[in-house]
């Protein structure tokens, strides 16, 4: 906290802490702090640290999601305009098993429910804090070149290896829970998955990677700012068409369908007062490939990661919504 200039004097007395969010391979905690000076320092924090289940913990280890998160935070969120909490300690273990998050606390703030959906007015905020991640990172090696960003040696392959399997075991537990045609385009996806993994990116930037209302918050710091966007462990670099499709179909569920037309156009306009514009005919098969990323993280996820009734119920919505706009814009066709 002194290295971070959180605490300027005094000491901290004592920590209570209790669990916060519905992270899947993450496990977040608000610290509630005292000291030995009145006002030395936040009466709150916020921390986040690997996953006590084992098998969701291994998963983010084999992937290096903890290791991604943290370097984000450590090398990455100040030269962009998406609001995020600030890091006060950004650490992690030399194998990657073992880290440590702390931040400054966004509460009060409301948080994001994917499955309770949300209104137009807070899927505008979301779309619009896109371009302050994809601007400054778009054709920014210095940015999207960092080697911890890079695919690891044979993990394309791998995935492309174990989505099959991913895919037997979500038509199984979802059996009847998916249209007939919606579970379709999950296999069509396993079928093409080399296509998949294989894609090149003309325009490259960073990308959030699981951009949907969980990993949101509204109206933070009481209400003084409109958002703050969290979980920062699926960053990669692609298309940033990629967050906006995911969004509207996974993120948001089936909600706000009839209103894609207008959010598509709004990310549009804010990238353009970031400085950079782009056509919708030249970005558009982007945003239909896009639609799959929400497929392919819903079926992964189900199969390798803890499961719970929420976790079950969080994929087969985001599933759902996803495969509706994939189905609505033959994304398997533009792949």
């Amino acid at each position: 906290m002194r290295r971070a200039g959180a605490l300027e004097r005094g000491a901290v007395a004592t920590v209570d802490w209790q669990p916060i969010g519905t992270g899947q391979v993450g496990d977040s905690a608000r610290f509630a702090l005292t000291y030995d000076q009145p006002g030395a320092g936040p009466a709150t924090l916020a921390g986040k640290f690997p996953a006590a289940d084992p098998t969701s913990r291994q998963t983010a280890v084999t992937h290096g999601l903890y290791a991604k998160e943290v370097a984000f935070y450590g090398e990455l969120v100040d030269g962009l305009r998406i609001r995020t909490p600030r890091a006060l300690a950004a650490q992690i273990s030399d194998d990657g098993g073992s880290f440590v998050l702390l931040f400054e606390d966004l509460g009060p703030a409301r948080g994001g429910n994917q499955l309770a959906g949300c209104s137009l007015a807070d899927a505008r905020q979301a779309v619009s804090q896109l371009a302050g991640l994809h601007a400054p990172s778009w054709g920014d090696t210095g940015m999207t070149g960092r080697p911890w960003l890079a695919a690891r040696p044979g993990s394309l392959e791998a995935l492309s290896q174990a989505y099959p399997l991913a895919t037997q075991v979500f038509a199984e537990r979802y059996a009847g829970q998916l249209a007939p045609e919606l579970m379709d385009i999950c296999h069509g996806l396993a079928a093409r998955i080399d296509r998949w993994f294989g894609r090149t990116i003309a325009q490259p930037c960073l990308v959030h990677g699981d951009y949907r209302l969980d990993n949101m918050l509204f109206e933070i710091k009481g209400g003084a700012e409109p958002l703050g966007v969290l979980d920062w462990q699926t960053l990669t670099v692609g298309s940033g068409l990629t967050d906006l499709a995911y969004f509207i179909g996974a993120g948001v569920g089936t909600t706000l369908a009839a209103h894609e037309d207008e959010l598509v156009a709004l990310y549009l306009s804010t990238m353009a007062a970031n400085g950079v514009r782009l056509a919708r005919d030249a970005v558009w098969d982007d945003y239909r490939r896009g639609a799959l990323h929400g497929v392919s993280t819903a079926v992964f996820s189900a199969a390798f990661v803890e499961r719970t009734p929420r976790g079950d119920a969080m994929f087969l919505d985001m599933a759902r919504g996803a495969c509706q706009l994939a189905l609505k814009h033959d994304s398997l066709g533009a792949l």
